[in-house]
Order: C-alpha cells, then structure tokens, then sequence
C-alpha cells in the first residue's frame, strides 16, 4: 500500500486556504487520504479549490468526521504533530526517523495528525497517538504554518518509502493476531479498564482522565498486539466475575 496506507488527519482546520493548499502537497508527494475532523471552513470553497490547483481530486475525496477517533478508525499506528513538549514523559522524535515507522506495517491503515493553526493538538487528542514528531526549526521563531508543516512531513515520508519497500519485499504479509491492535480495539480497552478501575475504587471521577493518561502512556509504548489486548480484556473480565461472585457470596 505505502503512501496509500496513510491518512493526513487536521483536527478542526481554520482555513480554507490551508486546507486547499495541503491537498496540493499531498498530491506533490503521492498522498491522497484527508481526513477532517470537525473542520471550521468550507474544505469545498473556491479558494480551498484554488489553492489546490491541480489537486481538487484530494478535496473533493476527504473524508469529514466529527471526532478523532472516528478518523482513527481501522489504524494501527498514529504519530502526532506537535510543537512542544507538554508533558516531561513525552517524547519528541524528529520526522524524518520517526515517521517511516507508520509504514512498517504495509497491508494496515495509518494516520499522522495534524492540529489546529492557533494551538495544535489537545493533550487528549495527543495520546491518541503512539509517537510524538517536532519539526526542528530556528529559534527564533518556531511557530510554523500548517500547510507547511504538512509539505514537510509528506516530503520527508515520501523520501523513505523506497528503502521501506525493499524491505517490506523480503517479508512474508500477512493480516493475523499477531498484528498491531487497531486504535479502536485498544480504545476498547482503555474504556474497559477505567470503568473496573472506577469500580473498584482505584480511580476517582476527578482525577480519572489524568490517571488513564499514564496507562495509555505505557500501553501505547508497548504497542500491542491484538492477541494481546484480547488476554488483557480478558483478564479484565475475568476481575469482574470474581468482584460479582464475591458480593453475590457476602449477601
């Protein structure tokens, strides 16, 4: 699949005329999944048409979703961009080694994530992702415009899918178990687990989404398998029969 495997994701993108100029260097670079997440202009006006010159093929065929998750679904792997470090656990790796990785995996869908022009990506969109990319840039001035941001990103992935493919052809594909877990099944997961976690009195509703942000931390760098989020839920289960028994047993 290569590039095709990837979507460009923009959380709740502000300009149309950003928005048409990043379908134009997404075709540059041999792109063609845009993924909108509840976008704030028209993706369809004529000055997104207009900066897309040649590329109105890419505007016309984005898929527009209300949330992340929903852009994220069916992906195994998610990298998001972000222009500081917002908490010292989190890693910041640079383009160009750090996004070959999303197509290690060639028969599955992939995202990288993009925010919005005036303050990028939450800190709950950001652990929708497993990997972290800054783009270096001068000192002083670091902000950089999205579409920019965007060209650089394609470029520099682009440049790496020919080694990647050599690769790829030595390897036998195939879709099984032992895969990656797509970020929905691991989604599932997180779900599950913090409401057994509420349960038994470990997490407090105040201070929930906080506490899950550091499972989500250490699962994502784990990267797991679907076998294995299939033995963690069952494990999960498992828990809950035993608190059901036991309170059935103490009546």
């Amino acid at each position: 699949m290569g590039l095709n495997q990837v979507r460009i994701v923009l959380v709740e993108p502000q300009g149309a005329l950003n928005v048409g100029s990043i379908a134009r260097v997404m075709k540059n670079f041999g792109f063609n999944h845009l993924v909108l997440v509840n976008p704030l202009c028209n993706p369809l006006s004529e000055e997104a048409k207009q900066m897309a010159v040649h590329a109105q093929d890419v505007l016309e065929s984005a898929v527009i979703v209300d949330t992340l998750p929903a852009a994220l679904d069916g992906c195994t792997r998610a990298i998001a961009t972000t222009a500081r470090v917002r908490n010292p656990e989190t890693s910041l790796e640079n383009p160009r080694t750090a996004l070959p990785w999303l197509i290690e995996e060639p028969t599955q869908p992939a995202a990288l994530i993009f925010g919005r022009e005036d303050r990028g990506l939450s800190n709950e969109e950001l652990y929708y992702a497993q990997k972290f990319v800054c783009i270096p840039t001068n000192s002083s001035y670091l902000s950089l415009n999205l579409a920019t941001a965007v060209g650089i990103c394609c470029y520099e992935l682009a440049q790496s899918i020919d080694i990647n493919l050599t690769d790829i052809a030595d390897k036998e594909i195939s879709i099984s178990e032992y895969e990656q877990a797509p970020i929905e099944v691991v989604e599932s997961y997180y779900q599950q687990l913090e409401l057994l976690l509420l349960k038994i009195g470990y997490l407090y509703p105040h201070t929930a989404t906080t506490r899950m942000e550091k499972f989500r931390q250490i699962y994502n760098r784990a990267q797991l398998q679907t076998r294995e989020v299939a033995m963690l839920r069952g494990i999960l289960r498992q828990i809950e029969w035993a608190i059901e028994n036991l309170n059935s047993e103490n009546l």
